[in-house]
């Protein structure tokens, strides 16, 4: 009756949910047993809008050929099957550690979608997908500080892993309280601008779409998060790891993949992350990691054996992002009760010393350097 209890709190106020243990859980990774992953189609890209609480997200990473780094990403947040809020998020990171990144996050009014869910509207603001699934266009007017007018053009296959991409949580797997879900658009190309008051910034270059759900409160889906996106001439890797709360185990969670131009080489849930290397933050006390390692391990379509790895310095971070000082309200509103949070997000860009990817494919090893955007995010204990 108290752990009822004590769920039925955690629902309301976001509080810590008692002990369900690792059978509350079931990883994506048990559907990519049978299928690895499952390539994307225009239907796979439709917001799903819950009225409950969730959190939904598109997330575009920018990487221009000028060597300029950048994002944008549409929130779309429910709280408690009560509140609705839309937020436009626009970061121009300044590669200059004497100056400040640009962060614009606004909230945005009158929200809608297209009549089957695959576009985003709001005042001032669009995220657009093309007729034939291939392309995005994101238009946004709600800060004057940051105008953004891209293109962002699928270059290598979409994909999920497993059959429907979802991690479901509670204790009748059957009928989940909770899902975790994300799809990724790895290797795209960019076009367009984000306009500042300093003038436009040129964004020709690459780029990776990340599609997320977050089906439940995200303090309660994972405790910490790790994320790597590498953008070679032939290869893009990512990797999307996270591990769950106490209450679910401690699952880790990596979803993993390598698309070239035009082909998915592999996905699946076996790549690995180690901080081979960490310092303890004196101002939260957690491990920022130093060094990184990643793996890729799986096979081709056709069944080639496919190995591959990411390692070295992450070198100075490029910024440490308190969540709760920087997040828009509503996500406070979701975690701001919750004992022992403190999310911090930490991201990288190694520049003086750009990664190598080796990957290995039915015996032969190709090597690459490319340009790596990381992050590491703590959330509890």
């Amino acid at each position: 009756m108290f752990k009822w209890a004590q769920q039925q709190l955690a629902n309301v106020a976001g509080t810590k949910e008692p002990i369900y243990g690792p059978e509350a859980i079931q990883s994506v990774a048990v559907e990519a047993e049978t299928t690895p992953y499952t390539e994307l189609t225009r239907d796979d890209l439709k917001w799903q809008a819950m009225t409950s609480t969730s959190v939904e997200t598109q997330s575009f990473y920018l990487m221009a050929d000028n060597g300029q780094l950048g994002f944008a990403q549409v929130i779309y947040s429910n709280v408690a099957g009560i509140h609705t809020t839309c937020q436009f998020n626009c970061k121009l990171f300044s590669l200059d550690s004497s100056k400040p990144h640009l962060w614009c996050s606004t909230q945005l009014t009158n929200p809608d979608f297209s009549e089957d869910k695959s576009s985003f509207f709001a005042d001032d603001c669009a995220v657009e997908l093309s007729e034939d699934g291939t392309t995005y266009t994101i238009k946004s007017m709600n800060d004057d500080r940051a105008i953004v007018n891209l293109t962002i053009k699928r270059a290598g296959p979409g994909f999920q892993v497993g059959k429907t991409g979802k991690t479901l949580f509670g204790t009748d797997l059957k009928n989940p309280w909770g899902t975790m879900r994300h799809a990724f658009w790895p290797r795209c190309t960019a076009e367009g601008t984000i306009s500042t008051k300093e003038g436009p910034v040129d964004f020709k270059g690459k780029a990776t779409y990340i599609m997320a759900l977050q089906g439940m409160k995200p303090h309660h889906a994972a405790a910490k998060w790790n994320f790597v996106d590498f953008q070679g001439p032939t290869y893009t890797a990512v990797v999307m790891n996270f591990t769950t709360p106490p209450s679910y185990g401690s699952t880790e969670v990596t979803i993993g993949g390598i698309v070239k131009d035009g082909e998915i080489v592999m996905a699946n849930c076996k790549s690995t992350v180690t901080h081979t290397k960490s310092k303890s933050d004196g101002e939260n006390g957690w491990p920022e990691p130093e060094t990184i390692k990643y793996t890729w391990t799986g096979t081709t379509k056709d069944g080639k054996p496919v190995e591959a790895s990411l390692e070295g310095a992450l070198e100075k971070r490029l910024d440490r992002i308190d969540v709760m000082a920087e997040v828009p309200g509503f996500v406070k509103q979701i975690v701001s009760s919750a004992a022992g949070t403190k999310p911090y997000i930490y991201q990288y860009y190694p520049q003086q010393q750009k990664l190598t990817l080796k990957i290995k494919v039915d015996g032969q090893e190709v090597s690459e350097q490319g340009t790596v955007f990381a992050e590491s995010t703590f959330i509890s204990e």
